[in-house]
């Protein structure tokens, strides 16, 4: 697995623990006011789809040329 398939695979696995916790924010929610840890559960998660999107945002344009063949 190279580094770039990794980045994916951890974006994706990343962004399934954001919507779960997103997910589990609205029910606690529905029961009254959720303690503070409820609340602010998704910033990791968004913290970290911040920056490897942002990565995977930026490879194209950072990908070294290829010499042009005759």
């Amino acid at each position: 697995m190279t580094w770039n398939t990794g980045i994916r695979q951890f974006h994706r696995w990343t962004s399934i623990v954001f919507t779960a916790t997103v997910a589990a924010n609205f029910v606690a929610m529905s029961f009254g006011e959720p303690p503070a840890w409820v609340t602010y559960s998704p910033l990791p998660p968004l913290f970290l789809l911040l920056f490897s999107g942002l990565y995977m945002f930026a490879l194209p344009y950072f990908r070294r040329a290829k010499p042009a063949t005759a």
